[in-house]
Order: C-alpha cells, then sequence, then structure tokens
C-alpha cells in the first residue's frame, strides 16, 4: 500500500470494517443454530411420540445442517473476540468489569453445556438410546440459547447501561442483576430469538421446496415445507409486534437512534413516516421524500400528535443517518416480504393440496432471506448506537487502538476474501445435501 493510500484512510474507519465484517460474518450461523437446535427437538419429538420414519429421516437432514453451521459459528467467534484486544483495547480497559464477566458467563454455562453434549447428538444415537439422546439434544438447543442470553445481556447492557458506578474511570458492577435485565435487555433478546426462528423457518421451507421442486415428494419433504411455513407464519406477526414494542423502548432511551431510523431532522409533532428518501447530512434534510403525515408519530407514541425529537436536537451527537435509514427500511421491507409468502403458502400446505411451483419458487428464493433481514437489523442496532460504543459512558474513539492503517488493511481484505469463501461454501454444501438427500416414498404424514 502507497503512503499516499495509507494516509488518506480513516484508522478508525478501518477497524469499525473489520470489527463489522467480522460479526456479520459471525452472527450468520448462531442465527441459524438457536433455532434449529429447538426444531431438531420437535423433530425428536415427533418421532418417539408416533415412530413415524419421516421425523427421523427430517431429523437425520438436519442435523447436519446445524452441525455445520454450529461449526462454523465457534471459529467465527474465537477470531472475532481476539480483537477486544487488537484494535479496541480502549473497550475492556473502561468496561471490562462488566463486560469481562458476562462473557465468561457464556463460556462457562452455555458453551461448556453444548460442547458437552453436541457429540451424544451427533453421533450418540445407537450408543446411548432414544431417551438420552433425546435429553442431549433438548440441552444443546438449550445451551444455544443461553449463549444468546449472556451475549444479548452484554450488547442490551452496552445500549442501556445501570447498575455500575465509574471509580478512577472504570465500570464498576453495583447491581448484576439490573447490569442482566438492563432496560432494552427483554426485547432484544425476544427479538433476537424471534430473528432466529425466522431464519430457520425460511431455510427449512426453501430447501424443502428445492427438493419439492426436484421431484421430491416423500414425507419428510412435506413436512419440512410444513413445519418451516407454518412457524413462520406464526412468528412473523409475533416479531412485528415485538418491533413495535422495542421502538417503544429505544425512543425512551436512544432517541437520536429512532430519528435517525425515520430520517426526521427537526422534532416536530405528528411526525411522518418516511416511506423513501435521500438524507443529507450535509444539508441536514431529506431529499427525494415520500412521507404519510403524522405515521410515525402514531406508531412511535401511539398518538398522531405525538413529539419526536428530531437529529438536529443533539448537537452533532447523533449516528450517521443514512446507513441507519436504509437499514431499518430493508429489514422492514423483507418482514413485509416473509409475512406474505409465509401466509401464502400457509393457505396452500394447510388446504393439502399441491404447493403452487410459484410460491415453491419463492420459497426457495427466500431460504436465506432471515439473513438479509437480521444483518439490515443488526446495522440498525449496532450503528444507530455511534458515536458511542457504551451509551452516554465510551465512544468509538475512545476504545479504539492506534493500528498502522496498512496492517488493519491487509488484514480486512483477507477477513472479507475468507468470509466471502466461506458463504459462498457453506450455502454450496447446504444445497449440496439437498440434492443429495435420499428419497422416500409418500407416507401420511402424523
Amino acid at each position: 500500500m502507497s503512503a499516499e493510500l495509507a494516509s488518506s484512510l480513516d484508522p478508525m474507519l478501518l477497524a469499525r470494517i473489520q470489527f463489522a465484517a467480522n460479526i456479520s460474518f459471525h452472527i450468520l450461523f448462531p442465527s441459524i443454530s438457536i433455532a434449529l437446535g429447538w426444531v431438531l427437538v420437535f423433530f425428536k419429538w415427533r418421532y418417539n411420540r408416533t415412530k413415524a420414519e419421516h421425523w427421523q429421516r427430517a431429523y437425520y437432514f438436519w442435523i447436519k445442517v446445524f452441525a455445520l453451521s454450529f461449526a462454523l459459528g465457534v471459529v467465527s467467534g474465537i477470531t472475532m473476540s481476539f480483537q477486544f484486544g487488537t484494535n479496541w483495547p480502549g473497550y475492556m480497559e473502561k468496561v471490562g468489569n462488566i463486560a469481562g464477566p458476562l462473557l465468561a458467563y457464556e463460556i462457562l454455562t452455555a458453551f461448556f453445556l453444548e460442547a458437552t453434549f453436541l457429540g451424544i447428538m451427533l453421533f450418540g444415537q445407537k450408543r446411548v438410546g432414544e431417551r438420552l439422546h433425546t435429553i442431549a439434544t433438548v440441552l444443546v438447543a438449550g445451551g444455544t440459547t443461553l449463549s444468546v442470553f449472556w451475549i444479548i445481556a452484554l450488547n442490551s447492557w452496552m445500549h442501556t447501561p445501570v447498575g455500575f458506578e465509574m471509580i478512577n474511570g472504570q465500570a464498576h458492577a453495583t447491581n448484576w442483576l439490573q447490569i442482566i435485565f438492563n432496560p432494552s435487555m427483554p426485547y432484544r433478546f425476544t427479538h433476537m430469538m424471534l430473528a432466529s426462528g425466522l431464519t430457520v423457518s425460511f431455510l427449512i421451507a426453501g430447501i424443502s421446496s428445492y427438493r419439492y421442486l426436484r421431484g421430491g415428494r416423500s414425507s419428510d419433504i412435506l413436512i419440512g415445507i410444513k413445519t418451516g411455513v407454518t412457524l413462520a407464519a406464526v412468528l412473523i406477526p409475533l416479531q412485528i409486534l415485538l418491533g413495535d414494542l422495542h421502538g417503544l423502548n429505544t425512543l425512551q432511551h436512544q432517541p437520536a437512534k429512532i430519528a435517525a431510523m425515520e430520517g426526521i431532522w427537526e422534532t416536530q409533532k405528528g411526525a411522518p413516516a418516511v416511506l423513501f428518501a435521500l438524507p443529507d447530512q450535509k444539508e441536514r434534510t431529506n431529499k427525494a421524500e415520500i412521507a404519510i403525515p403524522k405515521l410515525a408519530s402514531l406508531y412511535l407514541t401511539h398518538d398522531a400528535n405525538g413529539e419526536i425529537k428530531g437529529l438536529n436536537d443533539f448537537d452533532g451527537k447523533h449516528p450517521p443517518v443514512a446507513p441507519v435509514f436504509f437499514a431499518f427500511r430493508i429489514m422492514v421491507g423483507v418482514g413485509l416480504l416473509m409475512l406474505g409468502i409465509s401466509w401464502s403458502a400457509s393457505w396452500f400446505v394447510w388446504r393439502a393440496t399441491a404447493i403452487p411451483r410459484l410460491i415453491s419458487r419463492a420459497l426457495v428464493a427466500m431460504s436465506f432471506s432471515g439473513w438479509i433481514a437480521l444483518l439490515a437489523g443488526w446495522y440498525t442496532t449496532e450503528i444507530g448506537r455511534q458515536p458511542y460504543l457504551v451509551q452516554g459512558v465510551l465512544t468509538t474513539a475512545e476504545a479504539a487502538a492506534k493500528v498502522p492503517v496498512p496492517m488493519l488493511a491487509s488484514s480486512l481484505a483477507m477477513y472479507l476474501t475468507l468470509y466471502v469463501f466461506l458463504i459462498v461454501s457453506y450455502i454450496s454444501v447446504v444445497f449440496y445435501l439437498a440434492r443429495k438427500a435420499d428419497s422416500s416414498p409418500t407416507v401420511a404424514i402424523s
């Protein structure tokens, strides 16, 4: 890299992009393993009750996807954790007394639980019997959920920090229950669990529909479509409702984030819902705006004339507007698409009629749509916290290390190249498993 190019790059921006790339790649795989573990528990429970082989076949197929997702999630998580020390030493220096124990709890409880019983779940069915194998599956699924609990507890605390005091420039816990169950934690934890459920439901429905379009009519394929579509149709309205509640919580604790999400520059009553615009942060206005009067106030405050603070009230201490604005709309757009497709597909699935090819193709196209919605939501949340790393306590600039630009740029290029290769490989392997899955004669679904 030339000296001229190196001097033109912002090291903190590169460090942020590198961490964003790492966490974006990492979160893709836990988002599958979290909910897929519980779907495997459901398949196992149905097989134990009915002894119908199609439930067992469904379990065997999807446990391969679970194992692949779990492995990539663990490896990428280790890589990500190193960056706390290399790129963001100020984070652990200032809030390590809070973050360190929460991360340790995740390892000592969730990760050890998963690691202990994963081997039994993957390879032990014929060695330990159905009952113990079912218990192992439940414990692994529980371990993935416990892992989310601790990580979201820490992440939520970074958005709504409570239960601590500052002593000599360092955060010290005064109430661990307040830290863990901070004001935004219940909303973020539930939101993440529902997001994982939707990611998995569309993955199962999409891959099963892919097999269906290839001529597969075995009952494990049909129950895959039915399970995925039904789960999605149930979860997406719950996610929309939870999103509304989460929005009210965010308005209370992070009003600048809400202003950026909505593209509202001036504090106003009866704020419009901006459907589309080109936010211009330099001019502090929206261009090409399309808006519905008073709608933002209605869904944010449940009052058509409710007051919404604008970005100009925060004296420059607000997130970059365009990334948050567009990420939020991508998340909402994908969510509405999920609602339409899952409900349309459910109409055919539950009427026990042939699934139209158009619906099947739509489900295949939506196989990894959960990833898009998840990343868009994650970017909305995390970029929306800027310029803070811990809201009101620690700015991103204060936490960043002075790492040479060439080192950051070269390692970022290496990470991105590797991650693109691994994502393409993962998707290819999942579809390969679908093509190679055994087909069986159709039997009645119980």
